[in-house]
C-alpha cells in the first residue's frame, strides 16, 4: 500500500470507502468534512492505495494542543494487513512533527472491534466524557 496526500481525484472513492465502513452518518456531510478538512492542515489527511484504488484513509489534526483522528477507515477487503496501522503511524508521524504531544480520538463504544484495534496500537480510555455541540444545524 502506498500512503500519500489526499487529492481532490480522490474524492469519490474516499466517499465510497467511508460508506462501506459505515462511517458516514446523517449530521455528518462527507464532501463538507472534505472540504473543511482541506481548508486545515490538508497535509493530515491521508489515502492508503493498492493497485491505483483507494483502500484506506485517515484525517488528522492539530490546534495546537491536542491532536486527533477522524475518518480512519480500510476497506473490509484490505482489513487485517496491517494497512490501519500503517496508517496511522504515518499520520501520527505527521502530527509529531507539528509539535503535538498527544492525540484524542473518538470511537462509538458499541464499536468494541475498533476499541480493540487502537488498544492494539497503544492507544487507551481516558476516562473521559466526549461532550458536544453541533453548532450548524444543516447538513
Amino acid at each position: 500500500m502506498n500512503i500519500r496526500p489526499y487529492e481532490e481525484t480522490d474524492r469519490e472513492a474516499v466517499i465510497a470507502l467511508w460508506n462501506q465502513c459505515s462511517l458516514v452518518v446523517p449530521q455528518n456531510d462527507p464532501h463538507k468534512d472534505i472540504d473543511r478538512k482541506l481548508k486545515v492542515d490538508a497535509d493530515l489527511f491521508l489515502v492508503g492505495v493498492v493497485n491505483n484504488d483507494v483502500v484506506a484513509t485517515v484525517m488528522g489534526g492539530y490546534e495546537g494542543h491536542r491532536g486527533w483522528i477522524n475518518y480512519l477507515a480500510v476497506s473490509p477487503d484490505y482489513q487485517r494487513k496491517g494497512y490501519g496501522q500503517a496508517m496511522m503511524k504515518a499520520v501520527e508521524a505527521l502530527i509529531i512533527t507539528k509539535g503535538c504531544p498527544k492525540i484524542n480520538l473518538q470511537v462509538r463504544n458499541t464499536n468494541q472491534t475498533v476499541i480493540a484495534f487502537y488498544n492494539a496500537i497503544g492507544y487507551g480510555n481516558d476516562q473521559v466524557v466526549s461532550l458536544g455541540k453541533r453548532l450548524e444545524n444543516d447538513n
